[in-house]
């Protein structure tokens, strides 16, 4: 039985994720910040919830190295966790800058660097990271400054990796979503076309295909999932 850890698995985009590779029959371990955040529909069989402290660099890693010590390899991990901000240049300070990069950047990197060590030990294995419009286009990136930087910092990350990785059938690709359409979401934006969102359930639909064999010859995606929004 494959194995994929997935971040921020109480999260909507983590528990579209995690419902997808259940249904598919992958183990998931899937973490969150407190004990009870895990979907109401998660096989219990194949899920597995853990609390980690995945802006703990010792926590994080302790995690990864239970998960290989009990199953072994890790086929795939998709790192979810991050969070928001806005404000001009003028108006942000690097307190801002280094809170978003914490969020964003920190949390992907302390559980994707030992599950990048055991995938390279394996010669094979997935890894995504969530990017962001205003992580890969400065325009889009107006207005929201710390984020946009800190969003920044995955892709040269996954650039890195792939590089590392190359000839050992170890891939990092960057999922980069629209707004994707959540209650919250929805809630901020009450007029706004909820058509033109993206679905947390079709980001984990291609996050999925990425790990298929169809996809297996494909290297160093930056994986646009914008609709129309």
């Amino acid at each position: 039985m494959k194995t994929v850890i997935v971040t921020g698995s109480a999260g909507n985009l983590g528990q579209a994720v995690v419902k997808k590779f259940i249904k598919e029959g992958y183990r998931v371990i899937g973490t969150v910040t407190r004990k009870g955040d895990k979907g109401k529909n998660f096989s219990e069989e194949l899920f597995e919830e853990v609390v980690v402290d995945v802006s703990d660099e010792n926590d994080a890693r302790n995690f990864v190295e239970e998960v290989i010590k009990k199953y072994g390899n890790i086929d795939t991990a998709v790192l979810t966790v991050g969070g928001f901000a806005t404000g001009t240049i003028a108006e942000t300070g690097t307190a801002g800058i280094l809170t978003q990069y914490k969020l964003n950047f920190e949390t992907a990197y302390n559980v994707a660097q030992p599950v990048f060590k055991q995938m390279l030990q394996q010669k094979k294995g997935s890894i995504f990271l969530i990017g962001s419009r205003p992580g890969i286009d400065a325009k889009s990136s107006k207005g929201m400054v710390s984020y946009g930087l800190a969003k920044s910092s995955l892709f040269r990350l996954a650039e890195l990796m792939n590089e590392e990785g190359d000839n050992h059938n170890v891939i990092t690709s960057v999922i980069v979503p629209g707004t994707i359409d959540t209650a919250i979401n929805r809630k901020s934006m009450p007029d706004a076309d909820f058509n033109s969102w993206v679905r947390a359930e079709a980001v984990a639909e291609v996050i999925f295909f990425y790990c298929t064999d169809t996809a297996a010859a494909l290297r160093e995606p930056v994986i646009k999932m914008y609709n129309n929004s």
